[in-house]
């Protein structure tokens, strides 16, 4: 007998229906089509332990499995479950009534209970696409898959219930998730504040003036001046994720296997900081089985790259293209796939090896020439894709011992919200939504500068010796400033606060 089960493979963030075709018929062994991996042709060795353990008849004549398409490569264990229930209802030990209405997913233990799979957000949104009735599939991932509308989703902890379920033995309740509800809870659950810094205002003003125009941003300071303390509160003064945002974020975790059991939407900005021996692939994605990478995971958040020089200069030079793209392509022979990578790049870094040169209390003692060679580790190209460059000095026993009570991320995030907005109206006829993002022509329609402040960019590129790539950047921060500030034009207080902010482009930086 002939029985089809449906299932769904992911391709980067989206997912694709797969035809799970079981055929009993008089013969031997067992057989599976359709480009299985490994991972996949193990399941008859799961299904039939599950099988047998849960007392039902494994047939002992041919098994015929075909996972359509037959092109495309079929990837991963979630495919246990529908290949067990396509065998039950091949061999008529179950009602097949139901089986056209529902994806099935879910790897199966030996004695028959569910484990966790990947991507069951976007396997879900196709499979409301597709109009199917529900998706089955295990109770750990029902929450994150229950949050698209439209689509039943039932989350089981074993194969039995599904039987009975199929057999009109058992109504399974199907997961509801109040999005809304946990969307505005979670705006208030901030681990980290800015109130909890100790001084460094002007350090707080630039990531404000970041945050507020998706600036990119680099920390150069001593060890222990805070850099990393201030990177991590980067998020909380970010404007909140909208609804959709939040869907796409959430994709990128689910189909990378990042989400945690029973969790649904990623409410909070993602913070990603991988370790300075992250591989070309493990940054950008990639991989034989091409998976996510840091870059797409921090997507609507922020990539912190610590101690930056101390990065392979290759692995470096592989963000370039994203950064620009807002997004990376994975190409193969046979497929080419596209993640989201719009992201925040904040970076930090010592000035010199030893850390203490320009320390106002300490000497620094490398040798000549070694600070010039360890800045020029950073390349010029990726060096140009960083609109601020933030000094950051010692905190002063004073600060820290003081009983002050510093300015929170949520009256920052405010002023930031406002410029935000500002730059929506702005671009609202652009596939653009802040400052960061403009392109020269945009620069020059929305960046308009009186002769004042002109004449004072003018003698700032002349006097610090500025180099070329950093005068369009000035004109975007200042413009953000502005934005800050609520001002329509530019003024010269916003070009000369902009100025301060290209420290690695002076030529007596390194000398």
């Amino acid at each position: 007998m002939l029985v089809k089960t449906f299932g769904s493979a992911v391709y980067g963030v989206d997912a694709a229906t797969i035809t799970i075709e079981v055929n009993i018929c008089q013969g031997q062994h067992y057989f599976m089509v359709g480009l299985p991996d490994n991972a996949v042709k193990e399941s008859w060795s799961r299904v039939e332990s599950a099988l047998r353990v849960n007392k039902y008849h494994m047939p002992r004549i041919r098994i015929i499995v075909n996972l359509a398409p037959a092109d495309i490569r079929k990837e991963g264990s979630a495919y246990d479950l529908p290949i067990a229930i396509g065998i039950l209802g091949a061999s008529e030990q179950i009602n097949t009534d139901k089986l056209a209405d529902y994806i099935i997913m879910g790897e199966l233990s030996l004695d028959g209970k569910l484990q966790p799979i990947k991507g069951a957000l976007p396997i879900a949104i196709q499979a409301q696409k597709e109009g199917y009735k529900g998706f089955i599939l295990p109770k750990e991932n029902a929450r994150e898959a229950a949050i698209v509308e439209g689509i039943h989703v039932f989350g089981v902890e074993h194969i039995d219930e599904v039987v009975e379920f199929l057999d009109n033995k058992k109504e399974l309740e199907p997961t509801v998730v109040f999005v809304e509800d946990d969307f505005n809870n979670s705006l208030q659950n901030n681990l980290f504040d800015f109130a909890d810094v100790k001084g460094q205002e002007n350090i707080k003003r630039a990531l404000e003036i970041a945050a507020a125009g998706g600036h990119n941003v680099i920390l150069i300071g001593p060890p222990g001046a805070g850099k990393t303390m201030l990177a991590k509160r980067m998020p909380t003064i970010l404007p909140p994720l909208s609804l959709q945002e939040a869907l796409e974020t959430t994709k990128i975790h689910s189909v990378a296997g990042k989400l945690k059991c029973n969790s649904a939407l990623l409410y909070q900005r993602p913070f990603r900081s991988p370790h300075h021996t992250v591989s070309n692939a493990a940054l950008v994605g990639g991989g034989s089985n091409p998976q996510p990478g840091e870059i797409s995971l921090a997507h609507n958040g922020v990539l912190f790259l610590d101690e930056l020089p101390e990065f392979k200069r290759d692995v470096l030079e592989v963000m370039r293209q994203p950064m620009e793209e807002r997004k990376v392509n994975i190409s193969r022979t046979r497929f080419s796939i596209d993640y989201p990578a719009n992201f925040m790049l904040v970076a930090s870094m010592n000035p010199c090896p030893c850390g203490y040169y320009n320390h106002p209390e300490k000497d620094c003692v490398c040798a000549p020439g070694v600070v010039h060679k360890y800045l020029n580790k950073i390349s010029g190209p990726l060096l140009d894709r960083i609109d601020l460059h933030v000094e950051v000095t010692p905190v002063k026993l004073e600060d820290l011992s003081s009983k002050t009570v510093y300015e929170k991320s949520n009256a920052i995030r405010k002023r930031v919200i406002a410029a935000r907005q500002i730059q929506e109206a702005r671009f609202s006829a652009d596939e653009i939504h802040c400052n960061a993002q403009m392109s020269t022509k945009l620069t020059q329609t929305w960046c308009g500068l009186d002769n004042t402040s002109q004449n004072l960019l003018n003698a700032a590129m002349k006097r610090l010796g500025l180099s070329a790539r950093a005068y369009e950047r000035i004109i975007r921060v200042a413009r953000t400033i502005a934005d800050l500030d609520s001002s329509e034009k530019i003024c010269n207080e916003h070009i000369a606060e902009a100025i301060q902010f290209r420290s690695l482009d002076r030529e007596s930086w390194s000398a």
